[in-house]
């Protein structure tokens, strides 16, 4: 029988990303029907010495002070935790199909409940939402900055309410919570009651994200789990395609039963919201070892597809098992991870990057109709930008895997924005003419989204669940931070063509670079002097750290950080 190995990187040694396990792949016999068909007899030692070699559990003494943590820790899935487990590249790649359908699928269909009923409201201002309350531009931003505060506010509790619960209890509890809220908006009659609604819709939806994406990072490594992501931005933007036909023809219901367009928006939308979140409770699960429900009695995963999710993610990230997921974190637990101050860079590009396109993207059915585009036709305008943003998104992400490089793919975004917002603030051309304009505001709309690469990054880089728990919030608040400041930019006495506004969002799209590169060349340097370090270090040294460092996740030295 031969034996050939397939080795991705693992983030304790990797010098870009964070990858997939180490699998096997057996020639001449077929496939692996259970583990007594084949022995192997690996010399420990040998690997041990061998570079490329990226389990970190093969040494005895490592793998037992694992195991030891995973059992004091009771983590969930400890029983399937077997260091020298094996297993084939077509039964890896069976298993991710599956978990695809029954894990990402979900989490893609979750997030079109989250995106519908926040994405709606852009959509509502076309049908005279404004007018009918009686409101002003400015008390519509004075709104978005209260939604955005609450969401802000709520994100770090939701995340300790999901650790302590479990995200497969309390994500469903959300959604079902926010979408009779999203129901009752259809009643609103003035900028009180907008004013309200905001509120509770930012505190219901704050953290959703972050949970849904610790709930991924149970069933998949980094790499893995930063393709699953781009999906996830990929639906928002299919589902804003989605409801803007849904707009189109809801809103020829005006007056229907005495209701406004836009009253119909958001009641047949929040009651399509209010499905899927019933329907998850049924569909989410805890942990690839916990399938099995009381309507679903032999669950998805057999015992080998569970020893296979459980010691892939094992092995890219042995810190996963560090903590169950019903357990709460204490506040020394919340205080380390807000305190990892190799997390900051990422932070601050959640605030900027994100500004211009988010700052154009609230007003750009206002804007549409002040050009003179009709309330009809002004959402079906907006679904070019949104199957531009699909695409882009899904070749930067991937392209950034492709090459082992984030930051620096990365760069994109900026260098696709700053000419097209020059443009918008400078040639005045562009302001007179309608068609121009619409194709400038509709590129840098589109500019490359690099959400996903930044929420995988921060996951990578976070190596450990209580911070990545923590982070997963920190670097989502610091977006939300991004957007009420998005929220502001554009005001009344600015109108109509925002010359103030743009020349903002064009320094803000320029800063993207120096923060960029610097946020680069920070890891850059970071893990060359810890690589320069344990280099320095004998193999019984290294291992004697291993065993005995009170450094813990992204700080022990054998840690090396994606970039």
């Amino acid at each position: 029988m031969e034996i050939t190995e397939e080795i991705d990187a693992s983030p304790n040694k990797n010098r870009q990303t964070s990858t997939s396990s180490r699998t096997y792949s057996i020639s001449g016999s077929g496939e692996l029907s259970s583990d007594s068909e084949i022995q192997l007899n690996l010399d420990s030692e040998k690997f041990l010495q061998d570079e490329k070699n990226e389990n970190p559990f093969l040494k005895p003494k490592v793998a037992d002070y694992y195991r030891d943590i995973y059992e004091k820790t009771k983590y969930e899935c400890r029983g399937r935790f077997d260091p020298y487990f094996v297993w084939t590249k077509k039964e890896q790649d069976k298993l991710r199909r599956k978990l695809d359908i029954r894990v990402a699928f979900l989490a893609c269909i979750m997030f079109v409940a989250l995106q519908i009923d926040r994405g709606n409201l852009s959509q509502a201002v076309a049908d005279n939402m404004l007018d009918d309350l009686g409101m002003s531009t400015n008390q519509y931003n004075t709104g978005s900055t209260i939604f955005y505060l609450c969401f802000l506010s709520a994100e770090l509790p939701s995340q300790l309410i999901s650790k302590k619960l479990g995200c497969d209890i309390w994500i469903p509890i959300q959604m079902v919570c926010w979408s009779l809220v999203s129901i009752s908006q259809c009643g609103m009659r003035s900028a009180t009651g907008f004013y309200i609604t905001r509120a509770l819709m930012g505190l219901l939806e704050g953290g959703f994200i972050p949970d849904e994406v610790i709930w991924l990072s149970y069933f998949y490594t980094g790499s893995e789990l930063s393709i699953r992501l781009s999906w996830f931005w990929t639906t928002l933007s299919l589902t804003q395609v989605f409801s803007s036909l849904l707009a189109y023809a809801i809103f020829h219901m005006r007056g229907t039963g005495g209701l406004a367009g836009w009253s119909w928006l958001f009641l047949i939308e929040g009651l399509f919201t209010l499905v899927i979140g019933i329907s998850s409770f049924f569909l989410m699960v805890p942990s690839a070892v916990q399938t099995k429900r009381p309507w679903n009695k032999k669950g998805y995963l057999n015992e080998r597809e569970e020893k296979i999710v459980v010691n892939k993610i094992l092995r890219d990230d042995p810190l996963k098992g560090t903590m169950m997921n019903r357990q709460g974190l204490t506040f020394r637990m919340f205080f380390d991870a807000i305190s990892d101050y190799y997390l900051w860079p990422i932070y601050l590009i959640g605030l900027v990057a994100y500004i211009p396109a988010g700052t154009l993207d609230a007003y750009l059915t206002l804007v549409l109709k002040s050009m003179g585009y009709s309330t009809f036709n002004v959402n079906l305008l907006a679904i070019p930008y949104y199957i531009l943003k699909v695409i882009l998104l899904l070749s930067v992400t991937w392209f950034s895997e492709r090459v082992k490089s984030i930051f620096n793919v990365a760069l994109l975004q900026p260098l696709w924005a700053i000419p097209l917002i020059g443009v918008l603030r400078w040639w005045n051309g562009s302001f007179y003419e309608k068609w121009p304009t619409y194709i400038i505001l509709i590129m840098i709309l589109a500019t490359p989204y690099i959400h996903a690469m930044m929420v995988s990054a921060c996951s990578r880089n976070s190596q450990g669940v209580k911070t990545r728990t923590v982070s997963a919030s920190l670097y989502n608040m610091f977006v939300q931070a991004g957007s009420i400041v998005a929220s502001n930019i554009y005001r009344t006495n600015d109108k109509p063509f925002y010359h103030r506004g743009n020349t903002v969002l064009f320094g803000l799209a320029f800063a993207m670079i120096p923060i960029l590169v610097g946020t680069k060349l920070f890891y850059v340097f970071t893990n060359r002097k810890r690589e320069k370090v344990w280099n320095s270090m004998t193999s019984g040294e290294r291992e004697t750290y291993i065993l005995t460092t009170k450094d813990s996740g992204n700080r022990r030295l054998n840690f090396r950080f994606a970039h």
